[in-house]
């Protein structure tokens, strides 16, 4: 299979006529995503959405691209979906899957069933990748090598994404903040614009008007700072009685290393250092709730930033009646 290339699944028990179209009083036009942080529902509010509209879900997570990386990344199971998921296992954990890769692939899923008379429901919490599908974005090639860039790529390789990452955020913090620690590249392209004397947040800040794409709405899931790290430390236990740890043992057999992108995701990055004999599985444990605390902090903050989310406390109201929001704002025009 080339890289990028979407898997063909079967679809059963849910499986779309897509001939058919959308169901009556389906909305025609705007694609509606869904978002939140870790472990906030967004993947039980996403699919009733889609079991309403009569469609699938398309991941926008950066780490479910990856075949095999299921407990960790909280992938719902095959057996337990009701409708389509797309965008999940599309490359091998020794891949170095892009922005770039997963737009075209991502866009091609969404125009499929646009062009089918289908609503596609976005979900996921990586804010770049979601941007990417939503809003008019390019990606640089990198075919530039410079003296800087190839410093700057030697220290990734010593200290790997997370040290580099660390790197910029004490030199240049607002930049850091905009950058995911998996997202190498631009991590390496904002310490060379900051040796240039530019600034990354700077630039970013510019080109950060939203060209959309397509009418995309975006609805964010509102918990709790006390509930939602109640809900983490819960997921990440329930992790580890599902088989986190055999599962990082499977997959570094089959090539999973820390230094590669998906190495270094929450949850693997930690239980290989354990394999490794470099710390305990309970540090282990300790480590990812802490890491995916911070994590949910980091979503938070970019949605904030991005300021389009319309929030929903769906704990609240109940997810019948947010799904019912939903699919009634989007029958609405846009309001200018």
């Amino acid at each position: 299979m080339r890289r990028g290339q979407m898997t063909q699944r079967p679809h059963d028990p849910a499986t779309l006529d897509r001939d058919a179209g959308a169901p009556e009083g389906a909305p025609a036009g705007p694609v509606p995503c869904v978002v939140g942080p870790t472990a906030s529902g967004k993947s039980d509010l996403a699919e009733q959405l889609a079991l309403r509209l009569g469609t699938m879900v398309v991941s926008v997570d950066a780490m479910q691209v990856y075949r095999g990386m299921d407990v960790g990344t909280a992938k719902t199971p095959v057996a337990e979906r009701r409708v389509p998921l797309e965008m999940v296992d599309v490359a091998d954990v020794d891949e170095e899957y892009s922005a770039a890769l997963f737009q075209r692939a991502a866009r091609g899923v969404v125009d499929g069933a646009l062009a089918a008379g289908l609503v596609p429901v976005l979900c996921g919490g990586t804010g770049l990748y979601l941007d990417a599908v939503i809003d008019e974005m390019t990606f640089p090639d990198g075919g530039t090598t410079t003296e800087s860039r190839l410093r700057y790529e030697g220290l990734a390789e010593r200290l790997g994404p997370q040290g580099l990452h660390d790197l910029l955020a004490r030199r240049d913090p607002r930049s850091a903040e905009l950058i995911h620690p998996n997202n190498v590249r631009r991590v390496e392209r904002a310490l060379e614009m900051l040796d240039e004397g530019r600034s990354y947040a700077d630039q970013h800040a510019g080109l950060r008007a939203h060209r959309p794409h397509y009418d995309a709405r975006i609805w964010a899931i509102e918990v709790a700072r006390g509930e939602l790290y109640r809900r983490i430390e819960e997921r990440v236990d329930e992790m580890f009685d599902r088989g986190l740890v055999e599962e990082v043992a499977s997959l570094a057999a089959a090539g999973l290393v820390r230094d590669s992108t998906a190495g270094q995701a929450i949850g693997y990055k930690e239980v290989l250092a354990a394999l490794a004999g470099e710390c305990t599985l309970d540090e282990a444990r300790d480590k990812i709730k802490v890491r995916t605390r911070r994590y949910a902090k980091r979503q938070l903050s970019w949605l904030r930033r991005d300021g389009r989310a319309r929030w929903l406390d769906v704990e609240a109201i109940g997810t019948d009646a947010a799904v019912a929001a939903i699919v009634d704002d989007l029958s609405r025009p846009r309001e200018a």
